[in-house]
């Protein structure tokens, strides 16, 4: 029987000698073809009469090898197999792959010091973080294995146990079952610093996310760029192509960043893109560090001096403060729910608390956030930049399930005056609500804009138009509820530019309306009838007249009347009769492009 080459190629090892038994699955010939060794095997048992052919050999496909009689002395009997251990790699290989993993863990002998002052500090690690972020074992890590391009300059070994990832995790996994892109940077690693290799991790990540939709979730602690990368040819790096893939995300997929400890420059840059930004207490996040800052000749700092959380919280910068990194991935895990579908089951407060948290008194307080956490599901509110623009809340809540965007003035600040902080407030939440197609509620009890030389001093001309720009722009369903007051040209942007602009503009029957506060209204218009009254108390009493004229005038119910609004309701019917309107709206299809070309930072 003569045993054949399958493929052309060239001899590489001959196995077998004549005369020798074989049995069923024995190797007779090695033949090479294209890098590849292929094995040649005997199918039958038997004894070989003949080797054709002999190493270095070019054969041909049909070529004959080996001539063998069938049914020789191994006939019938084959090797026996070697068992395999399970338990072990056994292989050099994957032993080695496996080692290495192991340095990129938080259980590293090489970085138990390290992890040990993190959370002799109070933090948690990047991992730890990133575990309680992300459903178990759930993380697909792209770029463990790079280290440092600082070859030249330190040891391999030194590398690979004190830079392991190159300082960024980045990879995909799920929240609650949904995917999610993360880019969490490892302050343990050369002070979460932005090295040549993690930032080719993040433009691979970022196109990726960009590809598949993905919401990122971004940890920005570290320094900013480093330049001790002395393996990476470059001069000044300004090619760097991750910032600008980064902010292409914006209005694309939602994005949140997560910051405790110190956040500069680069890192900066990148969290300053993001939709919403969680900081800890003890952050601190600056455009410069103190090594920029002293170098530009400008004094020296200690990193806490620059840019502390709360100060930032007070400008505006931080969305979300709290305690520490436990708060911090669970505030971050709860602003992305509301970017997910409606579902699941929810609690309803009882409606009827909201006929008594508007006093009926005009002049007495009232807290509107009560307001804001009544008409909502259960424990579903949660309020974005509380400390900045306190005019008007901006917050996240849902409404049977149903994510929605929430407006609403404070007339604690200003008696609910919209100055210019309020109104950037305001229309970069109309904004962010807009390009992910959450519809937006917005509850009005306003005197109107901020008003006199010191308010017009913040270019608030320029701030209030933004309002009225952003809700041009939106086409998410729009309910405007009025509480009580609404005044003027700050009561149409409450309501996106116009009482009709709205799907529906409602009023609770202590609502009271006017193209400008009354009293002024008054003073103005019946300045002549005021000046020609006989006596003080006779010019006061006129007075008092015509404003109750007024406010009889314009109450809920008049303007109703006129159809200036679309109803008066029971504020315990509020809930039901939002929810009808955005029933009623059709479901957003699914887009090729963005609906907005961005959510301006600010």
């Amino acid at each position: 029987m003569e045993i054949l080459a399958p493929l052309q190629g060239r001899v590489a090892h001959v196995a077998v000698s004549p005369g020798e038994s074989v049995h069923p699955g024995s190797v007779l010939v090695v033949l090479e073809a294209m890098k590849m060794e292929h094995p040649v095997v005997a199918s039958l048992g038997g004894e070989v009469t003949a080797v054709l052919v002999a190493p270095g050999d070019g054969v041909v496909d049909g070529q004959a090898l080996v001539e063998l009689i069938v049914g020789g002395g191994g006939a019938g009997a084959s090797p026996a197999e070697v068992p395999v251990d399970l338990e072990s790699p056994a292989r050099g290989d994957l032993a080695e792959v496996l080692s290495r993993r192991l340095l990129l863990g938080d259980d590293s002998p090489a970085r138990a010091a390290a992890v040990a002052a993190r959370h002799a500090a109070g933090h948690r690690t990047v991992r730890e973080n990133l575990a309680d972020l992300l459903d178990p074992g759930s993380l697909e890590e792209w770029g463990g294995f790079a280290i440092a391009a600082q070859e030249s300059r330190r040891e391999l070994g030194e590398l690979l146990e004190r830079t392991p990832a190159d300082g960024l995790v980045a990879g995909i996994g799920r929240i609650a079952g949904r995917p999610v892109a993360v880019a969490a940077y490892d302050y343990l690693v050369l002070a979460g610093t932005q090295g040549a290799r993690n930032h080719r991790k993040k433009d691979r990540l970022f196109e990726i996310v960009e590809r598949l939709r993905l919401p990122l979730v971004l940890f920005a602690e570290g320094g900013g760029g480093r330049p001790g990368d002395t393996d990476y040819p470059v001069i000044a790096g300004l090619d760097t192509m991750a910032f600008a893939l980064f902010a292409r995300l914006s209005a694309l997929v939602p994005t949140v960043g997560i910051v405790n400890g110190f956040c500069f420059a680069g890192n900066a840059a990148l969290l300053g893109c993001c939709d919403a930004i969680v900081a800890t207490e003890d952050a601190s996040i600056g455009m410069g560090g103190p090594a920029m800052i002293e170098g530009g000749g400008l004094g020296s700092f200690r990193p806490e001096e620059i840019g502390p959380a709360p100060d930032q919280a007070q400008v505006g910068v931080v969305d979300l403060l709290v305690a520490d990194d436990a708060e911090a991935v669970a505030v971050a895990k709860r602003y992305l729910s509301y970017f997910a579908p409606a579902g699941g089951s929810y609690e309803v407060n009882d409606q009827r608390l909201l006929r008594h948290l508007v006093p009926q008194r005009r002049n007495e307080l009232y807290e509107v956030r009560r307001v804001l956490d009544t008409l909502c599901d259960v424990g579903s509110l949660l309020e974005l930049r509380p400390r900045f623009g306190r005019g008007i809340v901006a917050a996240l809540g849902r409404i049977e399930g149903r994510p929605v965007g929430l407006l609403a003035s404070n007339a604690g600040h200003l008696g609910g005056a919209i100055d210019a902080d309020s109104a950037d407030k305001a229309a970069r939440h109309v904004q962010l609500c807009d390009a992910y197609d959450i519809p937006i509620v917005s509850l009005c009890d306003t005197p109107g804009f901020m008003v006199g030389p010191a308010a017009e001093q913040t270019a608030q001309v320029r701030h209030f138009g933004r309002m009225f720009l952003a809700a041009a722009s939106a086409t998410v369903p729009y309910v405007t509820v009025v509480l009580r007051k609404a005044y003027g040209l700050g009561a149409q942007a409450m309501a996106g530019g116009s009482f009709h602009a709205s799907l529906l503009t409602v009023s609770w029957p202590t609502g009271e309306f006017g193209g400008m506060g009354l009293e002024g209204a008054v003073r103005l218009a019946f300045r002549r009838e005021l000046e020609a009254a006989a006596d003080e108390e006779a010019r006061q009493g006129l007075y008092e007249r015509l404003v109750a004229s007024l406010y009889e005038r314009g109450k809920a119910l008049s303007m109703a009347t006129h159809f200036e609004i679309d109803d008066v309701i029971d504020p315990a019917e509020t809930r039901r009769r939002i929810m009808n309107v955005l029933e009623a709206a059709p479901v957003p299809a699914a887009r090729a492009a963005k609906k907005r070309p961005m959510v301006e930072p600010w």
